[in-house]
């Protein structure tokens, strides 16, 4: 059977173009990363979010080599958490869901869209090969002031990443004679141990501690000063850990104003 010129050329072009859609719809759902959403994310119901073990805490967790889960509830009219930080080049798996009405979970130039949906949870796993900021925007008509909800995803480099975490207790007022007790709590959620470096500095006096906090665990530990060293007044201090920094001030109070204070709590 003889093929006319042109029909061959247009057999040729319907070739290139089925080929064209197999190979984009292929790097759409593969080569992103991007897996599809399934029901396996299960359900949740919206007035338990606050004491479900995922999403009453929304944040990012290590949850194996190479591999974190972002938990991320979606509300009127914001994300939490925002910004959202992960790693760059390891496999993210956002579990979605909505505090009230629906929502959307969607991130500009990539495949990482889906509803939030309130009762549900929707699962997406991407890996990010370039860090940088990522828009977060929701695109489901959610009210009045839809037009505002926004949030970021923020991609680091992974050899800068940590989920580490610094908090502070301190006393607002000491009285002369007693201690000024600041105590500091370093957090360690990635699943390999942390060495690092704590500094502190009380009323001009600094102290400086290594320390080695486990995989998902933490480290306390204590700064003391006696009051009488720094004197009365107001006094700054400050405890830092790798980028974290928690700062305050502690007062010491004169004798006097101790005892009138001790006086009208009795």
């Amino acid at each position: 059977m003889r093929i006319h010129t042109y029909e061959k050329l247009w057999i040729v072009g319907a070739m290139v173009l089925i080929v064209g859609f197999i190979v984009t719809i292929t790097f759409g759902s593969v080569g992103l990363g991007i897996s599809m959403i399934d029901d396996e994310g299960g359900t949740v119901p919206p007035d338990e979010l606050n004491d479900d073990e995922r999403f009453g805490e929304p944040r990012v967790e290590q949850v194996g080599e190479n591999e974190y889960a972002a938990y991320v509830v979606a509300q009127t009219f914001s994300f939490q958490p925002d910004p959202i930080e992960i790693p760059a080049n390891n496999d993210i798996t956002f579990h979605v869901t909505s505090r009230d009405v629906i929502h959307g979970f969607y991130v500009p130039g990539t495949n990482l869209n889906a509803m939030a949906i309130p009762g549900q949870v929707a699962e997406m796993t991407v890996e990010f090969d370039e860090p940088g900021e990522y828009g977060l925007i929701c695109h489901e008509y959610c009210g009045s002031f839809h037009h505002t909800m926004e949030g970021l995803i923020i991609v680091q480099p992974e050899e800068e990443f940590d989920l580490t975490e610094l908090s502070v207790e301190a006393p607002d007022t000491v009285a002369p004679g007693e201690t000024v007790t600041v105590n500091a709590t370093v957090e360690n959620g990635q699943l390999e141990p942390l060495e690092t470096t704590v500094n502190a500095e009380i009323g001009g006096q600094t102290f400086q501690r290594d320390v080695t906090v486990d995989g998902e665990s933490s480290e306390n530990m204590t700064f003391t000063v006696e009051s009488d060293q720094l004197g009365e007044g107001e006094h700054d201090w400050s405890v830092s850990v790798d980028d974290y920094e928690e700062t305050g001030s502690v007062e010491v109070v004169s004798n006097e104003t101790a005892e009138t204070e001790g006086g009208e709590e009795s």
